[in-house]
């Protein structure tokens, strides 16, 4: 009776290594695969050419507030979407949700980020996985709320982006699954050859927007995470 014990004891911890060892590396793969949070590109050869001409030749169309100010669009190459940790069997795994369907304008006063409005399709957000997929469209109750938006609150002053990139704060009201939260986000700007580019991270817990985060036991998804966006702009 004894050895049986032995025996059936010794078979449950190989099948309790072999899972939480199958859990590790899973955790791995899905860690290396996920695409990192969305970031300003590197200015090119050519953007930076034109800048410095600009300046050179007295045409700073890139550079000067009066220049930046005026309405612009959110315009294609624009992306946004969540960033979470999936627990599995105590493995912590990335989990990122994009779309480029994003729309919206953004209006600068001078040196001033005066307003801006930003629109986010959810029914279009995807991961590598179609079954979470799916499951994020109920969690989200998107049939009924098919956007989330992000409407600036308080003006922002980004005189710094006319001498590179301007890192500021900003509060705005976030609306997700219906329900509308002030929330802050870290935005970092620059000027392009095209127009101006904004990356933006809020940081975001799913239970302040009734949102409950999926426990099935051996997974589950974390309360907070945040929500990423890279932005195009043009006049």
């Amino acid at each position: 009776m004894r050895k049986k014990l032995i025996v059936i004891g010794i078979a449950l911890v190989v099948l309790i290594a072999g899972v939480w060892g199958g859990s590790a590396i899973y955790a791995s793969l899905e860690n290396d695969r996920a695409p990192e949070q969305l970031a300003l590109s590197t200015p090119t050869a050519a953007a930076s050419s034109t800048a410095t001409e600009s300046t050179t030749s007295g045409d700073t169309s890139t550079q000067t507030p009066a220049n930046l100010a005026g309405d612009w669009k959110i315009s294609s190459g624009s992306q946004a979407g969540y960033r979470v940790k999936e627990v599995l069997n105590g493995q912590d795994v990335t989990v990122v949700g994009r779309t480029n369907d994003v729309e919206g304008q953004v209006t600068i006063d001078g040196t001033s980020l005066s307003a801006a409005q930003v629109t986010v399709s959810m029914t279009s957000v995807a991961t590598d996985n179609n079954s979470r997929d799916s499951q994020f469209l109920g969690i989200l109750k998107t049939s009924e709320f098919p956007t989330s938006t992000f409407t600036l609150t308080q003006a922002v002053d980004i005189a710094a982006i006319k001498d590179g990139v301007a890192s500021v704060s900003a509060v705005g009201e976030l609306t997700v699954a219906g329900v509308t939260k002030s929330v802050t986000v870290s935005l970092n700007a620059q000027t392009t050859a095209s127009g101006v580019e904004v990356q933006g991270s809020i940081p975001i817990t799913f239970s302040d927007f009734g949102i409950a985060a999926p426990n099935l036991g051996f997974v589950k998804v974390e309360d907070s995470g945040s929500i990423e966006m890279l932005l195009q702009l043009n006049k």
